[in-house]
């Protein structure tokens, strides 16, 4: 397959009132056509400080980035010619609507007017925004407006795909809509690197994933290879009723906690019995819903991350 995006070594500072800062600590990263790669980390983790070296906005301290074989570091406006981003703030279209400006992101993109055109009015009715397609963008929502974002940048894609925090913004139904629709990028043959910390909803679209913290990537791989590191266990997650306060069986662990949502770490030889305290618990009204379910990439990602801050 072929490797659209090549990052090796990348590193980049910045000096502020409190001394140094490393935003990216030799970063390694590959994003092939035809894949979703999601880029997982909480904000200030560096994500965003990665995605403008790739398209030439930020200059990087030493390293190299590949797109589709240009060097983006020597030939910016280049590689930003191959490139197509969705920004993390939403580019202003005062005085558009959804649909002109999408078709007009397209034609600059050197898409032909028939054939933009149909793709913009597919674009939007796929994300279920017909109603405000012709809409003036000072009077839509900032989830129409993030939707349209998004279409612009996927109207005529580049080799490569940028998508920094899509979902802000977006209601729960379109954000479904909206995860389809980045699948579709990459199964059309763009390559599509995801930058998000919504891991739960990533974890449904990528191919490939990398989590990053503090500049550095802790762990990287396919969701399953990932998860498999978590060993044979599962997450006992449960809502707990008002006011309740819950006596766990002993040797569970307690890996997330909330004034109202508990998850606890749960051998696998112990499910029945995890799951019949999780019942009589229910039936005396201490907890209000609970689930046994395999441990996600939501689990890696705390984990990774959680034991990085104790190691620090």
């Amino acid at each position: 397959m072929d490797d659209v995006l090549q990052v090796t070594g990348l590193r980049k500072g910045f000096r502020s009132r409190g001394g140094a800062v490393q935003a990216n600590g030799g970063i390694d990263l590959t994003v092939t056509a035809g894949q979703v790669v999601g880029l997982l980390g909480h904000n200030g983790a560096g994500k965003s400080t990665l995605v403008n070296q790739v398209v030439g906005l930020l200059r990087p301290d030493a390293g190299e980035i590949l797109l589709a074989g240009v060097d983006a570091i020597a030939r910016p406006e280049q590689a930003r010619r191959l490139a197509s981003v969705q920004a993390q703030a939403n580019v202003p279209i005062t005085g558009l609507t959804p649909r002109v400006a999408v078709e007009l992101v397209g034609r600059i993109r050197g898409g032909r007017r028939p054939e933009v055109a149909s793709r913009a009015a597919a674009l939007l009715g796929a994300l279920d925004l017909e109603e405000w397609i012709d809409t003036p963008s000072e009077k839509v929502s900032g989830g129409v407006a993030r939707l349209t974002a998004f279409a612009m940048a996927a109207v005529v894609p580049g080799r490569l795909v940028v998508l920094d925090e899509p979902t802000n913004d977006v209601d729960p139904v379109r954000r479904r809509l909206l995860w389809g629709q980045i699948r579709a990028l990459a199964d059309a043959g763009a390559a599509v690197l995801l930058v998000t910390h919504n891991v739960r909803e990533a974890e449904q679209v990528v191919d490939r994933l990398a989590i990053l913290d503090h500049g550095v990537v802790l762990a990287s791989g396919t969701p399953g290879a990932l998860t498999h590191g978590l060993g044979d266990t599962l997450a006992l997650e449960v809502e707990t009723a008002p006011g309740a306060r819950l006596g766990w069986p002993a040797g569970l662990v307690v890996a997330q906690r909330t004034r109202t949502r508990s998850v606890a770490t749960v051998p696998a030889e112990r499910a029945g019995e995890a799951i019949a305290w999780a019942a009589r618990e229910r039936a005396e009204r201490s907890i209000e819903a609970f689930s046994l379910t395999q441990r996600s990439l939501e689990d890696v990602y705390v984990e990774l991350v959680d034991h990085e801050e104790s190691a620090a």
